[in-house]
């Protein structure tokens, strides 16, 4: 049983309805009631198909947000083999917002860094919702510093709303560790590829996004804020929400047009939670083209990294 967005009512009523003949026909309190069933399931498909047709960026947002969407640590699982995990920044300790380590990926040695925000009451406290905090930040420079020097290339999967704000966050130097971490992503003298897979908040999401490639799932975000805080500023006024995710264009689309992604990676129908095996693969495919194409295109790694994010925003 999924967890329906507000949009899905719909949805929701024609899914209960099935669920509770399939029930009624297991316990045979119910016969012939197939047919019933297989048109209640095409009714819901269609349905399915209407909320999605054309989502409104809120709507993404709240689809970003869903509590069974794939996350950081599916996709590790999945992707990628011989993960081994680092752990702690060697200054103050250690940040379980922010997985990071060494696999294999396609049989090919690959560093990997991303967020976790959890999939439970016990995960989601533990990882913090994934807002990192400085030692995560500083446990990602650590991580990007070792795979330069063995010149190991670098995936980063980003699922965040923003880095941690608390005080001892603050008191520790977040906003010089998120700085430190984003310089570290332009420095790489190897290929880095980063994929925005729900929320990707602010400069706790760019500093481990700076990358020779980005991309985002098709129904992910990206922000320099969210729209709860963007209204607050704007409008003194979180109701305002709607408007805001709007008027940011923080939807893929708008940030492809924009030309501060490089493509999009097409979610099954109903979201990535619909289809979690399938948004897994197909997101290992965009990351295996994207560094065969770093790979043959001969450019000074650094050097294209610089100009890409230099010439965000350029008008000529």
């Amino acid at each position: 049983m999924y967890n329906y967005l507000d949009f899905e009512k719909p949805v929701a009523d024609l899914e209960g309805k099935i669920i509770e003949l399939k029930k009624l026909a297991e316990s045979g309190e119910a016969v012939d009631v197939g047919d019933e069933i297989a048109r209640l399931e095409k009714r819901s498909q269609e349905a399915l198909q209407d909320a999605y047709r054309s989502l409104t960026p809120w709507q993404k947002v709240q689809v970003a947000r869903h509590p069974d969407r794939p996350h950081c640590v599916d996709y590790v699982a999945e992707l990628f083999t011989d993960f081994t995990p680092l752990a702690g920044d060697r200054a103050f300790g250690e940040d379980a917002a922010l997985v990071g380590g060494f696999a294999r990926f396609k049989g090919e040695s690959i560093a990997i860094l991303g967020q976790e925000k959890g999939s439970d009451t016990k995960t989601r406290l533990k990882h913090n919702f994934g807002s990192v905090r400085p030692e995560g930040y500083r446990k990602a420079v650590r991580i990007m510093e070792m795979a330069d020097r063995f010149g190991i290339p670098l995936v980063t999967l980003v699922d965040t709303a923003g880095a941690y704000p608390g005080v001892g966050a603050e008191e520790r130097g977040q906003a010089e560790a998120i700085a430190s971490s984003t310089s570290a992503c332009l420095a790489l003298k190897v290929p880095s590829v980063s994929v925005v897979l729900g929320e990707g908040g602010s400069g706790g999401a760019i500093a481990i996004a700076t990358a020779n490639r980005v991309y985002m799932l098709e129904h992910a975000i990206y922000s320099v804020i969210s729209p709860e805080g963007a209204a607050s500023i704007l409008w003194r006024d979180t109701t305002r929400s709607k408007d805001a995710a709007t008027n940011m264009r923080i939807t893929a689309r708008d940030l492809l047009d924009l030309k501060i992604i490089d493509g999009i990676i097409p979610e099954p129908l109903g979201g990535a939670h619909r289809g979690r095996e399938k948004i897994i693969k197909d997101t290992g495919d965009q990351i295996e083209k994207a560094f065969k194409e770093l790979a043959a295109s001969n450019r000074d790694f650094r050097e294209q990294r610089r100009e890409k994010f230099l010439a965000m925003g350029r008008h000529l």
